[in-house]
């Protein structure tokens, strides 16, 4: 599928409405008997779409809104109604709340994933990149993986709708050692490679006799105290602390794990009470919570803290949020102060036609709070939901029919802390431990999209309550062609010796 958007490489004209009104040009029949596939883009910018060229609705994203709504789509739309195209640089959408678990073992890492093209068998999936969108010239610069092979530069790809739905990326800051250290904790492979990394820091500390590697080896820092930061420290610090067990020369307690925070408080969405508690359960697990503390530096890999405090570490782990997607700010579309898209409460990007977006990369009023002005929080619940209402407005849209505003009253939160421990707030209740985490495993189960995965992910847990908990390190995955490229250079397998 990536050959045909490949091909269409000519931009719209600007009179495509009008044209779209006025009707189909006369050299039409005449340019389709020509039969040329790379003028297809230009001919659909003088054509009015009809049962031959329904008009182009255009994704940006395959995340929670970008899939989600290309579902809706897909399932309402009338046959011949219109074209669904889908962009996004990975071919499957990421369940970011599964990463933990994933990285911990217990989930496998294809399970967290929904792939695009199984999944919206009725849309065009295309595997690139937006790097720029001309809403004017209805117009979106895409770079495939084919464009480098080619050596063609990007394509142009047309549109009549846009939704906007490319995400969010991690936010950074000038700390020193950061960008040559520092591990995210935002992908599927960001995961795994901690989950890789933390167990061959295990191996290390193992086969040392130099105590300072060893205890660098052994120190994990965490920087960031939402969900990302805490939910993967408490489900790694699990994952090792376990598997500890299995190395003759290493005790739990040998392991020091440090949550870093700027604020006074972790997990502020689950409320100051639960938040508390759950300082509580990791200090008592003898993890290093520092509140108000900020990551200075670390080069040379020695994290040094603003509180004066300096750890010799292999390992920091820097996720203290996200911002948004740098697409963005190569289109002619209005962004507010934080680089989102301003957006009315139907979806649509303020003072704009034709064009639409939800989640993290717009700012939509939230019509439930009590305080004039406050937008919807960039998260997981109100991204799935608005979704829902962009598929809708979008389909009334071309049906020439009333919109629908966003509307949705925040229900809460659930956080995992580990095995069998977790904090929630939801519906003004209030849940820890045992609750709260089987709380957050139902909750999660029933949103990860499609039957196929809920299935593989509950026999998944179901094993793991059976069986011993996998700690098995595959970081020869990140360079396969290690092995070959000795075994080349050497002309003998580098096991023979």
């Amino acid at each position: 599928m990536v050959s045909g958007p490949a091909r269409e490489g000519h931009e719209r004209h600007e009179g495509h409405d009008e044209r779209r009104k006025e009707g189909r040009d006369q050299g039409h029949d005449e340019q389709r008997d020509e039969g040329h596939d790379e003028g297809h883009d230009e001919r659909r910018g003088k054509d009015r779409p009809g049962p031959e060229h329904p008009p182009r609705i255009l994704i940006v994203g395959g995340g929670y809104v970008g899939m989600y709504a290309a579902l809706r789509l897909q399932r309402k739309l009338r046959r011949g109604e219109a074209q669904v195209m889908v962009v996004d640089p990975e071919p499957y959408m990421t369940y970011q709340p599964f990463l933990p678990e994933a990285a911990a073992g217990s989930i496998s890492p294809r399970h967290v994933v929904v792939p695009l093209r199984r999944t919206l068998d009725k849309c065009e999936v295309v595997i690139g990149e937006a790097v720029a969108i001309s809403h004017a010239k209805r117009t979106a610069t895409i770079k495939t993986l084919a464009t480098k092979e080619e050596g063609t530069g990007a394509v142009h790809i047309s549109y009549d709708e846009l939704i906007l739905a490319p995400g969010s990326i991690s936010r950074t800051l000038p700390v020193p050692g950061l960008a040559e250290y520092g591990i995210g904790f935002k992908t599927v492979e960001e995961a795994i490679g901690l989950r890789n990394h933390v167990l061959e820091q295990l191996d290390i500390a193992s086969s040392t006799r130099d105590p300072d590697v060893r205890d660098a080896a052994l120190t994990f820092v965490f920087v960031g105290g939402g969900y990302a930061g805490v939910e993967a420290l408490a489900e790694l610090e699990d994952m090792a602390r376990y598997a500890s067990r299995y190395y003759h020369n290493l005790q739990p307690d040998d392991l020091k794990f440090i949550l870093v925070e700027a604020s006074g408080r972790i997990l502020p969405e689950v409320g100051e009470e639960m938040g508390r508690y759950a300082i509580r359960e990791l200090r008592g697990r003898n993890i290093d919570v520092r509140l108000e503390t900020r990551l200075q530096s670390c080069e040379n890999r020695v994290a040094v803290l603003s509180d004066g405090a300096r750890f010799p570490t292999r390992t920091v782990v820097w996720t203290t949020g996200v911002k948004p997607h740098p697409v963005l700010a190569a289109t002619d579309l209005p962004l507010d102060q934080r680089g989102r898209l301003k957006c009315t409460a139907a979806l649509r990007v303020d003072g704009v036609e034709h064009a639409w977006a939800a989640g993290d990369a717009a700012a939509v009023p939230d019509l439930t709070a009590d305080e004039p002005g406050k937008e919807c929080a960039p998260n997981a619940q109100h991204a799935v939901r608005q979704a829902k209402v962009l598929a809708r407005n979008v389909l009334a849209s071309l049906r020439g029919d009333g919109l629908e505003d966003y509307k949705h009253k925040y229900v809460g939160s659930v956080a995992s802390l580990g095995f069998h421990k977790g904090v929630a707030h939801v519906y003004g209740k209030k849940l820890k431990g045992y609750p709260a985490w089987f709380m957050h495993r139902a909750y999660h189960l029933s949103r990860v999209p499609t039957f196929n995965r809920k299935a593989r992910v509950l026999s998944e847990w179901i094993l793991s309550g059976l069986f011993k908990r996998e700690i098995v390190s595959l970081g020869s995955l990140e360079n396969p062609r290690a092995e070959f490229e000795l075994a080349a250079d050497t002309g003998r397998h580098p096991e023979a010796s």
